[in-house]
């Protein structure tokens, strides 16, 4: 699958990143809205990646600054240095085709843009080896963030 990953800029391209979200944590993972729609949102970074005819295929979000501290700041992230990516959705149509690759390495290029120098993320375990491959390396024990899904700390340096 071929996929054009951009940085949203306009509401009509985060209503799609927001379809794709809704689609796979609260429709596949059954995690509530009012938990996968939050705050920082307003305050995130967010890319969408377009798939054929310019369907909404794939998304992911971080935050940086002032809302990474608050969000993260309590896992050690310095949101002046440090990229939190969270919210990595791909359609199950898309999955397998290296898209969620392609999306993290779209946040890593866009941080560095930014003059950030790390990652972190918080993964569900079952994706830990998705993010291993990628050069992020787990730290700390398994937690729940509330979805009622373990999930672990990872971090790369850029």
């Amino acid at each position: 699958m071929t996929a054009h990953v951009i940085r949203v800029i306009t509401d009509g391209d985060l209503t799609d990143c927001f379809a794709v979200r809704r689609e796979v944590f609260v429709g596949e993972q059954r995690i509530p809205e009012a938990e996968e729609m939050d705050a920082y949102d307003a305050a995130a970074v967010h890319l969408l990646a377009t798939g054929a005819a310019g369907r909404p295929v794939g998304t992911v979000r971080f935050l940086h600054g002032a809302a990474a501290d608050k969000k993260y700041g309590r896992a050690g992230v310095e949101g002046a240095t440090t990229a939190a990516l969270g919210r990595l959705a791909v359609t199950a149509a898309a999955r397998g085709t290296g898209l969620g690759a392609a999306l993290v390495r779209a946040v890593e290029a866009e941080a560095l843009r930014r003059g950030l120098t790390a990652v972190y993320l918080e993964a569900q375990t079952h994706a830990l080896g998705f993010y291993e491959r990628l050069g992020y390396t787990a730290s700390g024990p398994e937690f729940d963030e509330g979805s009622g899904i373990p999930h672990r700390a990872m971090r790369r340096a850029l």
